[in-house]
């Protein structure tokens, strides 16, 4: 096919790092069919909206959009052209018959576990009809997928899908079902693959990733820790992380592998989303506060200078000053790198949309400020930290300056630094020479002997 004929694709994508994964996904099956991505929606022959139902407000966001793309569709038709638009994701799977009666411009609905059925849903819009796929299918869309796949230095592998835990404010066992957990086999096949195409970072990803229980050819099950075990063999692979675990899933086997792997980088995503008992029971977590402090000791027993990140709800039903107080308190307990926090709001169809005694957004947004004012403290002070010392970084991109790459540490740590162009997607030792609230600098390390051979 030559270049002219290729057909131009748009995908947009909101929430998790699934999400992103299943929009690279989707380019690779979209492929074969002559599709090419492209970085705009003008003139596109198929737009793509990977959508997420985490969010407040997320369904008026998407036909906020669905709008503004809308006069692309009309103008491409005016000339004769044809353009499929799309909706994909956890809002499609969650509400398709409403988008499809209040959006007649969207050609195809389809929910997260159907999208490996794209070129037959192409095909029948192609010939006018409008689709709307919010199965579960007994398959695994996994196995329909193209093993080809280059995304560069730093890659995603999704290696378990679905959540059984039932958090009472969570819409994600609703709209990406049950856990489901790929054979170790075919995640090991791909890890290959990636690093074949250049990849010296990858990280695993499940909405419960940690729940991760792959049955092997010879029927054994493995767990996360045995899997990353596994993974470490491949010598082109220097790094591995993996996103998002749960507190109840992190076992002994996952806490020792923290310590005895290497290529496990330091860094673990950790949702604890309350330090209050009390809210803890009414969102269903299933753990405690104490429990939770618990998991982060022992894991610094095995790795002390192990960092973590989390996921905070503020203004839960019910939560008095007290539950804040006792969040706050586990925040300043644990120390945390990063954080992802939001003030709660009621996703339909889920237990806690049921509840009373609510809190008032004023208060919401009162303690979600104080909150995250002392992550971003913590945040800035184990930056600061850093300074004068020297650290491995993955080059990924160009800065935004001239002269300047960006990359990542160990640490998840955001970087820049000015260094040439051909060190993009090479692990290069950097010394840190200054540290924000949200990134560091630093300068590539040159030996001695470097400088005099230069």
């Amino acid at each position: 096919m030559t270049e002219n004929a290729k057909k131009k694709l748009f995908i947009k994508t909101w929430g998790c790092q699934m999400n992103v994964y299943d929009s690279s996904r989707m380019a690779d099956i979209l492929r074969p069919l002559g599709y090419s991505s492209v970085d705009g929606p003008e003139d596109a022959d198929m737009i793509i909206l990977n959508t997420c139902h985490i969010r407040e407000k997320a369904t008026d966001k998407v036909f906020s959009e669905i709008g503004r793309l809308k006069k692309h569709k009309d103008e491409k038709e005016a000339k004769g052209g044809k353009m499929i638009m799309a909706v994909a994701g956890c809002v499609a799977q969650a509400e398709g018959d409403f988008i499809l009666q209040r959006a007649p411009v969207i050609d195809m609905i389809f929910g997260p576990q159907t999208y490996h059925e794209l070129p037959e849903m192409v095909l029948k819009a192609n010939g006018n009809e409008r689709v709307v796929n919010t199965d579960f299918p007994v398959i695994s869309k996994f196995d329909h997928m193209p093993t080809e796949q280059n995304q560069g230095a730093a890659a995603f592998l999704s290696i378990q899908e679905g959540c059984d835990k039932f958090c009472t404010f969570c819409v994600v066992p609703y709209t990406r079902g049950a856990e489901y957990s790929r054979s170790p086999e075919s995640i090991i096949e791909e890890a290959h693959k990636l690093a074949d195409n250049g990849a010296k970072e990858i990280t695993l990803l499940g909405q419960n990733v940690n729940a991760y229980h792959g049955e092997a050819k010879d029927g054994k099950i493995w767990g996360l820790a045995r899997l990353i075990e596994e993974m470490a063999k491949i010598d082109a692979v220097k790094q591995i992380r993996y996103t998002t675990s749960h507190p109840r899933d992190m076992d002994d086997d996952l806490i020792r592998a923290h310590g005895d792997i290497k290529k496990l980088m330091p860094f673990l995503h950790l949702p604890v989303q309350s330090g209050s008992d009390k809210i803890l029971k009414a969102m269903n977590r299933k753990h405690t506060a104490d429990r939770y402090r618990d998991i982060v000791a022992d894991l610094r027993k095995v790795r002390p200078d192990l960092v973590f990140s989390s996921d905070f709800i503020v203004g839960f039903p019910g939560e008095t000053d007290q539950d804040h107080e006792d969040t706050m308190q586990l925040i300043r307990d644990v120390v945390f790198a990063s954080a992802y926090s939001f003030k709660y709001s009621a996703r339909p169809g889920t237990p806690a949309a049921n509840m009373t005694n609510l809190v008032r957004e004023d208060v919401k947004s009162a303690r979600l400020t104080e909150l995250q004012e002392l992550i971003a403290a913590q945040y800035l002070d184990f930056n600061k930290s850093c300074v004068g010392t020297t650290t491995q970084v993955l080059f990924e991109r160009k800065g935004r300056r001239d002269g300047q790459l960006q990359g990542r540490t160990p640490f998840y740590q955001a970087i820049n630094v000015q260094a040439n162009e051909r060190l993009i997607g090479e692990i290069v030792d950097v010394i840190v020479t200054e540290a924000t609230a949200n990134a560091l600098v630093g300068e590539v390390k040159t030996s001695e002997s470097i400088l005099k051979s230069a």
